[in-house]
């Protein structure tokens, strides 16, 4: 009687992934050949070994446990799948993704993780990990957002009675009690599915509860609009969500994680960040980031001893091949998470925050502009974003579905 594919590739991924060293000892001995086929084109071992330890890299590198193991070779093996799927269909469009393409996404990346591509890089392959793996990913990805922003971007009209309309909704939220949270969902339309996807969401529940962030849970393994974000939903009322999930907000205590909900068409790991009050403003703040990715104290208190103004932060840090400045414009205070909100609110305007860590290395927050008292809406610029997003996210979920409907996948 043969296995289920996935339980023996998890057998040959639990030694892989769970150190580096060990992979790297174990490597020979470990099966090699096909595990899927996509319409003629194959997946390796290799490919979902690579995979795997890359989305156990993004939960923070912990040891994984046999579950975690089988969910995490679950889930790189759907990934792969999908891309196989994107890239054809890119072929067959004719869309094209450059080096400089890739090169520029993985810049990108890096710098969301305040890193620089060659550190990613770097990280990538101190854990096991082949580059190309990462930069096929993102390739299927560059050319999938090509596609359907070529199909159907322009086909999406966000007009005006729909960002007023939104607007008008959130006007009348802001009288009831409003939650501001995060998602992760799993997609699982089928019954068995979905308890495999509650087990995942679970697993990832622990990891992040052990120091793994959760936006780079968000964007790895959520099937909602929000990944792209890091599954940022913003600020909520319980009728915007369905019927599971307000229930377990409502009866949830404080904040942090919930456990996962589990709905029609999968499961959500729902994060409420906050919960505010009706009619409680906020304030909106312009800050510039100035960060020294390699750690050096020395260096960032010598650019802080350059900068007069929040003008000339951006040039010190040009000057310096290991500083970097991100300017932050209109962010809600609400947004930076209780220390950080009590770090910049406590900082004079014009000044910088005391030093602090981050993604590696070391940094301060300049406060550039506060505007207090105001309305905690989004602009309609930003709503008229959101709306357009939601929708080609949409789109490109149910383009995905049909594709992997109507293709041929032989799994071995």
């Amino acid at each position: 009687m043969k296995r289920p594919i996935l339980s023996i590739l998890a057998l040959c991924l639990s030694l892989a992934i769970a150190t580096p060293a060990q992979a790297q000892a174990q490597e020979p001995q470990q099966i090699e050949g096909i595990v899927a086929i996509v319409n003629d084109d194959p997946i390796s071992f290799t490919d979902v070994r690579q995979r795997a330890r890359m989305l156990l890299l993004s939960l923070g590198g912990q040891e994984p446990t046999p579950e975690q193991v089988q969910q995490l070779t679950s889930q790189a093996l759907d990934q792969l799948i999908d891309e196989k799927l994107q890239l054809q269909e890119a072929a067959e469009y004719d869309v094209e993704v450059s080096d400089e393409d890739i090169a520029s996404s993985l810049n990108d990346l890096a710098r969301q993780s305040g890193m620089t591509r060659e550190g990613l890089i770097q990280s990538l392959a101190q854990a096991g990990i082949s580059p190309e793996s990462l930069q096929e990913q993102t390739r299927a990805d560059i050319a999938w957002r090509r596609i359907m922003g070529g199909l159907y971007g322009s086909r999406i009209r966000i007009s005006e009675n729909q960002i007023n309309d939104r607007l008008d909704r959130l006007r009348t939220a802001a009288a009831t009690r409003q939650y501001q949270l995060s998602e992760i969902f799993l997609f699982a339309p089928e019954e068995t599915d979905r308890t495999q996807a509650f087990e995942a969401a679970k697993s990832i529940k622990q990891q992040i509860e052990a120091g793994a962030p959760f936006e780079l849970a968000a964007q790895r393994f959520s099937s909602a609009p929000t990944a792209a974000t890091g599954g940022d939903m913003g600020w909520v009322t319980l009728e915007d969500l369905d019927a599971a999930r307000a229930d377990e907000i409502s009866a949830f205590d404080g904040t942090g994680l919930t456990p996962p909900v589990m709905v029609d068409d999968g499961v959500y790991l729902m994060l409420v960040r906050a919960r505010r009050d009706p009619a409680e403003q906020t304030s909106l703040v312009d800050l510039t980031r100035l960060i020294a990715q390699d750690g050096s104290e020395a260096a960032l208190l010598a650019a802080l001893e350059e900068i007069q103004t929040c003008a000339d932060i951006v040039p010190v840090a040009e000057r310096a091949d290991n500083l970097r400045a991100t300017v932050l414009d209109g962010i809600n205070i609400n947004q930076l998470g209780p220390e950080g909100r009590d770090r910049v609110m406590s900082t004079p305007l014009g000044d910088h925050t005391e030093i602090f860590a981050q993604s590696g290395g070391l940094a301060v927050m300049f406060v550039c502009n506060r505007t207090d008292g105001v309305d905690d809406l989004p602009r309609p610029e930003q709503i008229e974003d959101q709306l357009y997003s939601r929708q080609l996210g949409l789109v490109s979920d149910r383009s995905l579905r049909n594709l992997r409907r109507e293709a041929t996948i032989i799994t071995r």
